[in-house]
């Protein structure tokens, strides 16, 4: 039996695909490549899943928003699970290229959710965003919070994959988990990135962009962590026993925070970064961006009380991970 990653050549994809991979779980990576940032980076990341797992990770490049072609890649194999987390990433690119978003997180969401109809997968875990909660000032964020105010189109076909996943949950009963995920960080991570940009920047010497003036928080939260919380929901699928679950739902279908429950203040931010890199920041300061929020601060009661999710590294250890492994990426 195989589980299949989406967005196995993203940041959190790659990182969920090589620690199952390292349990000797069979992976079917799915991804379409597209260019939204360097797709060397992406295949760079597939590359290292096949050097260090071989046969066991198995690769298409394809659009799961193409039913055909996901049929296809996925005949003849007996798929147990789903971990879903290709999408079309981003808040401000939501501005400029809407139809990307429509395409990859709606049409191919309702893809993936009739794939786990068709299959009678055991658990879809699928990627949701802390950016449904929108223009939410209540501190910290709670799933229980209403979400139907987003700012972004990004973050409203976020929530629109929440609710025709609960639809489909209600209607046959696929148990299924949906994780808002907020700032994640660390060694692979996106070049569109405040993590990525601002190291980028420092290590040239160029000016930082510094939205909203610097008051900003964030809830930044490293890789290693996002990935035992993925792999933990992932193993304890929602019972279908008509009780409610987190977010509200009596279906088999519940939604988690998972950050770092810690949020930073970005300046303090770049200061550990400037400490790690070994040299001073020079700060473009900016009004705050379209489509943007403050703060952001999550509630992760309900995961780490259903799954035991406590995650454990702060910025004064992730960060310079982070910076090490940039600068011998770069290097090589």
């Amino acid at each position: 039996m195989t589980i299949l990653v989406t967005g196995a050549a993203g940041f959190i994809g790659m990182a969920v695909a090589d620690q199952l991979l390292s349990a000797g779980r069979a992976v079917i990576g799915i991804d379409n490549m597209n260019d939204y940032y360097p797709v060397s980076l992406k295949r760079d990341r597939i590359a290292a899943l096949q050097q260090r797992h071989g046969k066991l990770f198995t690769f298409a490049e394809l659009d799961f928003a193409d039913m055909d072609a996901l049929n296809a890649a996925l005949a003849g194999h007996a798929v147990e699970a789903i971990i879903h987390l290709g999408a079309q990433a981003g808040v401000r690119y939501s501005l400029i290229n809407p139809h990307a978003y429509v395409r990859s997180n709606l049409a191919g969401h309702v893809n993936m959710l009739e794939l786990a109809r068709e299959r009678r997968v055991r658990h879809l875990v699928y990627a949701s965003s802390s950016s449904v909660y929108g223009g939410n000032d209540v501190l910290p964020f709670r799933v229980e919070d209403r979400a139907d105010h987003p700012v972004s189109l990004y973050a409203a076909t976020k929530r629109a994959d929440e609710l025709m996943s609960e639809t489909y949950a209600h209607l046959f009963r696929i148990p299924m988990t949906g994780l808002r995920f907020f700032t994640v960080y660390g060694p692979w991570g996106r070049p569109d990135m405040a993590m990525w940009i601002f190291t980028k920047k420092i290590l040239a010497g160029d000016p930082i962009p510094v939205f909203n003036h610097g008051r900003m928080q964030r809830d930044f939260t490293y890789i290693d962590d996002i990935v035992s919380g993925v792999i933990g929901c992932l193993d304890h699928a929602p019972a279908d026993d008509g009780a409610p679950k987190a977010g509200g739902s009596r279906s088999p279908h519940r939604l988690y925070n998972i950050g770092n429950n810690r949020p930073e203040e970005l300046m303090h931010l770049i200061s550990v970064l400037e400490q790690a890199i070994g040299r001073k920041a020079e700060i473009d300061f900016q009004p705050m961006q379209p489509g943007d929020v403050p703060a952001t601060f999550a509630d992760i009661s309900a995961i780490a009380h259903d799954i035991g999710f406590a995650p454990a590294t702060g910025i004064d250890v992730g960060v310079p991970c982070f910076v090490s492994w940039y600068r011998d990426y770069h290097a090589d």
